[in-house]
């Protein structure tokens, strides 16, 4: 013998009940028993009927007309015509009396737990016989049964307990008589032993099926719903969850209490004492195969077998100095919440016996301080103990897992996982069966907290980066194709998957929750919404992701500015901008901090030498213990392009102009030639190496004329350029006759930096520095005569784009 249950979504229309014909019909068992819940939905239209009718509000008729059409039509739909009348006849009965019954509710206007309880059970009465008379039109051995007549309970209406005696005997009696070879029955109604209906709860079709499966020794229990399984997370929260296979009774029993809604926890009970296994299913998928529940331990090596969360949580916090070392006060507060209905979900107690902490139903917290307040309050008045606690809009996590008694370190690696995504937990429980590890955090980090956690225990180590770009010219663009290109590679080989979530420009700005597809970013990109970097950051606020990092491609001002209310929010920034950390000192000192107090790199390797890796081959050196006495650099590559191709056959204004067009300097040029663009690096490079500047103590002595340094716009700089060709050169020249070459070098020693153009002679390091490459000589303690060399090209918008690139993949291994 088999026992199907099937939910609301599996018989919400004609179409899916045909399914679960289909499906009935295949089983290959001598009977089958088949318990159906009310159409999808149907058991909330009862009960706004309920409502509706006790206040006196003539809406439950409208109301009341929607659940006999539902019914009717899908009659109409399931059976020919021709053979459509019986059932139509006892559906339209059924619904008489229940309109008797609201119009009764209607006239008082209230209605009792027992009223209800009549109410609310014509959802499964109807569907149950619906399905039966189809099952038998398709010429199936079905016959319908009424559960009120062998499931029976007290006279508790509303939390009616069963009669688990007199039910298993009326069981093996009524149900263990009847030849036919299917049985439909409703589920989650019952009556009492004088014949009053009653329901079982919430998910009292599961029980039902569960209470029959244990009471004549099922075969199995089949619950067949709209999901495949048990899943290792919700689905509907993290796309990479997956169902579980086997599970424990017991781990199956934590993951339903702690939210997974495919299984009422109380199903259980009966069918656990017999050893009868569940199988969970999809009645939209039944060649799945779904999650078996059995007594026996499963998949050996596996600790966390899924991980689980409620919602509308709210903690109720009990302290004093009064109730240290005094008896009575824990059996005090709970009683009072017992007797006031109210359900206790999580418990935490200091050791100190200066506090309880309890988790409850958020809708319950002001009838809850109302009524611990009032218990306690001789102690409050002399201040033994505080008004209590209440904080709201909490939720519960939980990992799962019969096995994770035997391994160490699941609750760190379960609590630095959520720290690492700034998600603060605000209390911790832990049985003492070590099968369920529960923390309480807030409920808008929910989404974050689960995908995390389930990137940590399920996910075969793969990373998921998501990221925020701003800024997609050409640094921006070439960052996102070598994004698209090596997407695969990163999956395959670095277990990194990295999602662009948002981009912006100047003009407008983009998001995809499901990560923007990088094939075709420019065009979406021209249809999004109007730019604005404050709702920018709010969208990445709101969608709190795990693992975020912002990626700042422009050089603006503005954007640095913003880097901190990132970092605050555990948001790693990358950015080629050279402004945030070259403005004042205590800025670029805050910044530094913020990313260590919030857990989140604020990485800027570009800064300097584009994709050189120059700044962190300096912070490996500091970190070593090395200590840095002279650096001396051409960190400039537009600089060192312009100077490299002009000589006295050409004019310093077309040299300039073509490295503008083809990416070398900033979009305004005299930014490089100025020489700022150099101080800030130089200025960058000191401040790694653990000293204290700013870019006013930086000496520069500019090449460009005063009328060059004073324009306000590129055409005015241009012309300028022509206007003084002839002291450029002279520039050459000067430098030419004592074969020398023109660079722009940066240096720093004891304390000082400075910039300046500087004749290189031959033999130098610095002579030979070809295009737009970088060059950086470290003299450290351990490098003091012969200096590191870091060389490279050192501009270009590809080799920037791999810096920032190199960067991100640098968190993705943090």
């Amino acid at each position: 013998m088999k026992i199907l249950k099937f939910g609301g979504t599996s018989v919400a229309n004609a179409q899916n009940i045909t399914l679960v014909k289909n499906i009935v019909s295949d089983v290959n068992a001598d009977q089958t028993i088949v318990v159906v819940s009310a159409f999808g939905g149907v058991t909330d239209l009862l009960l706004q009927t309920a409502d509706f009718a006790s206040a006196q509000d003539l809406r439950y008729k409208k109301v009341l007309k929607e659940i006999e059409d539902r019914h009717i039509d899908t009659i109409k739909k399931l059976i020919p015509i021709n053979k459509q009348s019986k059932a139509l006849s006892k559906v339209k009965s059924d619904l008489n009396t229940l309109e008797t019954l609201l119009e009764g509710a209607y006239l008082i206007g209230e209605i009792t737990p027992r009223l209800s309880d009549k109410i609310v059970s014509y959802g499964e009465l109807l569907s149950s016989y619906s399905i039966a008379e189809f099952f038998a039109e398709q010429q199936l051995d079905a016959v319908y049964l009424d559960s009120r007549k062998f499931i029976k309970t007290n006279d508790l209406n509303g939390k009616a307990v069963v009669d688990t005696k007199t039910t298993n005997k009326l069981c093996k009696q009524i149900l263990g008589e009847t030849k036919n070879k299917i049985i439909v029955v409703p589920g989650f109604i019952a009556s009492s032993i004088n014949g009053n209906s009653t329901t079982l709860g919430r998910g009292g079709s599961d029980f039902t099926a569960a209470l029959i499966a244990a009471a004549l020794d099922a075969e199995v229990l089949e619950i067949w719903t709209d999901v495949s399984g048990m899943y290792t997370a919700n689905p509907k929260i993290v796309k990479q969850a997956h169902a579980i296979p086997h599970i424990s009774y017991e781990e199956a029993m934590e993951l339903s209490h702690f939210g997974a809604k495919v299984l009422y926890p109380p199903t259980i009970q009966p069918v656990l004492t017999k050893g009868i296994s569940i199988h969970i299913k999809n009645t939209f998928d039944p060649e799945s195969a779904g999650t078996l529940i059995t007594k026996n331990k499963t998949e050996k090596g596996k600790t966390v077998r899924g991980i689980t969360h409620v919602e509308n949580i709210a903690l109720l916090s009990l302290e004093g100095p009064g109730m240290v070392g005094i008896p009575g006060i824990s059996k005090r507060f709970f009683e009072v919440l017992s007797l006031h209905d109210i359900s206790v979900v999580l418990i935490t107690q200091a050791s100190s016996e200066h506090s309880i902490c309890v988790g409850i139903s958020d809708s319950d917290i002001e009838k809850a301080v109302e009524i611990v307040n009032l218990a306690f309050e001789y102690e409050i008045e002399r201040e033994k103990i505080w008004p209590v606690i209440a904080e709201r809009n909490l939720a519960i996590i939980a990992l799962v897992g019969d096995n994770m008694k035997s391994h160490q370190g699941l609750s760190g690696k379960m609590f630095s996982t959520l720290g690492r995504n700034n998600v603060n937990i605000r209390a911790i429980a832990q049985g003492a069966s070590e099968r369920n590890i529960s923390a309480v955090i807030k409920k808008e980090d929910v989404k974050k907290a689960l995908n995390a956690l389930h990137e940590e225990f399920f996910e075969e180590n793969i990373k998921q980066l998501n990221l925020f770009v701003m800024g997609v010219g050409n640094v921006g663009s070439k960052f996102l194709n070598q994004i698209q290109q090596q997407r695969k590679y990163l999956k395959e080989n670095l277990k990194l998957n990295i999602r662009v979530i948002g981009i912006s420009n100047s003009r407008n700005m983009l998001f995809d929750e499901d990560g923007i597809s990088l094939k075709n970013w420019e065009a979406v990109l021209k249809n999004g919404e109007k730019a604005d970097k404050a709702l920018f950051f709010d969208k990445i606020n709101r969608l709190n992701y795990r693992n975020s990092i912002f990626v700042d491609n422009t050089a603006s001002d503005e954007v640095a500015s913003t880097y901190a209310s990132y970092l605050k929010n555990s948001i790693s920034v990358v950015t080629c901008n050279k402004i945030a950390c070259s403005s004042n000192y205590t800025n670029y000192i805050d910044l530094k901090n913020l990313a260590r107090e919030y857990n989140a790199p604020f990485l800027f390797e570009t800064n300097v030498g584009a994709g050189l890796p120059i700044i962190d081959t300096l912070k490996h050196l500091i970190a070593s213990g090395d200590k840095v006495l002279k650096i001396q650099a051409v960190l400039s590559g537009s600089l060192n392009f312009v100077f490299n191709n002009f000589d006295s056959k050409t004019t310093f204004h077309d040299v300039v102009k073509q490295a503008q067009e083809e990416g070398y300097t900033e979009p305004d040029p005299k930014i490089d030639l100025s020489g700022i663009d150099v101080m800030r690096k130089i200025l960058i490079l000191a401040r790694e190496s653990g000293n204290q500047l700013d870019i006013e103590d930086i000496g520069n002595k500019p090449f460009l004329p005063e009328e060059s340094l004073a324009t306000t716009t590129n055409e005015d700089f241009f012309d300028s350029l022509t206007k003084h060709e002839a002291s450029f050169q002279e520039m050459y020249k000067a430098a030419a006759d004592t074969d020398s070459k023109l660079k722009y070098v940066a240096q720093f020693e004891n304390g000082k930096a400075s910039v300046g153009l500087q004749h290189i002679p031959k033999g130098h390091d610095f002579y030979n520095l070809e295009g737009s490459d970088n060059i950086v000589l470290f003299y450290t303690e351990r490098y003091p005569n012969q200096p590191m060399i870091i060389k490279g090209a050192g501009a270009g918008a590809d080799v920037t784009a791999s810096g920032i690139f190199a960067d991100i993949i640098r968190i993705g291994n943090f």
